[in-house]
């Protein structure tokens, strides 16, 4: 074992006689230990569906769960990653924050795609995130990953110019790399809470992927699905340990953007056999497709939509039901498809077989519906929460952070009065 150096300079020390005529005074005692105010953690899992939650799958969680409040959580629509994730940060449906899909157009912009790698605060500047409310609120931040985090929110300018005036990040950020495994994000959180009270951030992001992208390889019930959500759970786990090693409070509150629904060969609508070719373009496929009339050809897109389609309905975006509360955002497709839980819509019949899993279906559909689990000092213990939709999360977290509340918000702060103590 080795001696630690501090010891070995203390025993030095102690065998020198320092002749001053008078009594040595007694050391001081020893600094009272840092009194650390909870920090708050939300955790994004992929793809996490509640029923995940099990001693068996998820023993952390399950624990976290038991100590503290659970619920299933409703996904705004549509049920896709950039658009879910972008409204529990800032706490508005897709149809008004503008990520309206992972893949979409603005005619302010033609000839531009967004796609999931587009970090130009053009498309994101319409809602505030929940970081960017803290740093202004005097929290500072950090975002080890999420979907929105690597943008200069608020900044001006064109993509091809490379640097946007004026924007911000949390102050502290990484850029998302799939290759940085779960357990090296949960040590980059930990790294961070092992700085000075000065430089540590009270309030961090945390996102994990796997759950999903097993999901989508091998459906929402496969082995493989279960033992990704197991080693999130883990990783989870881990972080737990660390931060009562650091003796460092925390609240964690884990949220999923979404669930997953088993698709198949056999479940497949190809839309070339429903539209006539040369009337439509196809912006998004999948559980929904995403449609814009070619020039021209709007009327014979919009008839052959009209009639009925088995296994899927089609509605111009101002006939969208009002339930999903979606297709007021200019950037909302011209036309709607939305297929029934458990098929796909494809450009054209599938040349090789279709598995796995996929979400983007109806918000309410119970296969989509996102876990939900918190707990800490903050939270009540124990509960069962009734389902509640995911714009609830932002206003959790401003009053969790001392911010004042935000009328402008889709969601109101109800959870918090149900969930904190």
């Amino acid at each position: 074992m080795r001696i630690p150096t501090l010891f070995v300079a203390l025993a030095a020390l102690s065998g020198c006689v320092i002749h001053t005529g008078s009594v040595a005074p007694r050391p001081p005692a020893a600094a009272v230990a840092e009194a650390k105010a909870p920090v708050t953690i939300l955790i994004g899992v992929d793809g996490a569906r509640p029923d995940y939650l099990s001693p068996t799958v998820a023993p952390n969680l399950s624990r976290l769960a038991a100590d503290g409040v659970k619920a299933a959580m409703q996904p705004s629509f549509p049920t896709k990653t950039f658009p879910n994730f972008w409204t529990i940060a800032t706490g508005v449906r897709p149809d008004k924050s503008g990520i309206v899909g992972n893949k979409m157009e603005d005619a302010a912009r033609p000839g531009e795609v967004f796609t999931m790698e587009t970090t130009d605060p053009f498309w994101w500047n319409a809602a505030k995130p929940i970081w960017i409310a803290a740093e202004e609120g005097g929290v500072r931040g950090a975002t080890l990953f999420w979907p929105g985090s690597e943008v200069a929110w608020g900044g001006t300018g064109k993509a091809d110019h490379g640097v946007y005036v004026g924007g911000r990040h949390a102050s502290d950020w990484q850029a998302f790399n799939q290759a940085i495994t779960a357990e090296q994000r949960v040590e980059g959180v930990i790294d961070w809470m092992r700085r000075p009270a000065a430089t540590r951030p009270r309030f961090v992001t945390l996102y994990f992927d796997d759950v999903d992208v097993a999901g989508h390889d091998h459906g929402p019930a496969a082995p493989e699905t279960l033992a990704a959500m197991t080693k999130v759970d883990a990783a989870i786990g881990r972080l737990q340990r660390e931060l009562a090693a650091l003796d460092q409070p925390a609240n964690l509150i884990v949220v999923a953007d979404h669930g997953m629904a088993a698709v198949a060969t056999d479940r497949v609508i190809a839309f070339d056999r429903i539209a006539p070719t040369g009337s439509y373009r196809l912006i998004e496929t999948g559980p929904y497709a995403a449609i814009e009339p070619m020039p021209g050809r709007q009327a014979a897109l919009a008839a052959a939509l009209a009639r009925p389609q088995q296994h899927m309905h089609c509605w111009p975006k101002a006939q969208v039901p009002a339930r999903l509360r979606y297709g007021t955002n200019p950037r909302a497709p011209a036309f709607l498809c939305l297929a029934e839980v458990g098929w796909t819509i494809m450009p054209t019949a599938p040349t090789r077989p279709v598995t796995g899993g996929a979400h983007g279906y109806d918000n309410a559909a119970p296969e989509m519906q996102a876990l939900f689990v918190a707990g800490g000092p903050a939270f009540r213990s124990g509960v069962t929460l009734p389902s509640f939709r995911n714009t609830a999360i932002h206003p959790l977290l401003r009053r969790m952070l001392g911010l004042p509340a935000d009328p402008t918000l889709d969601g109101d702060d109800g959870l918090a009065g149900r969930a904190l103590r």
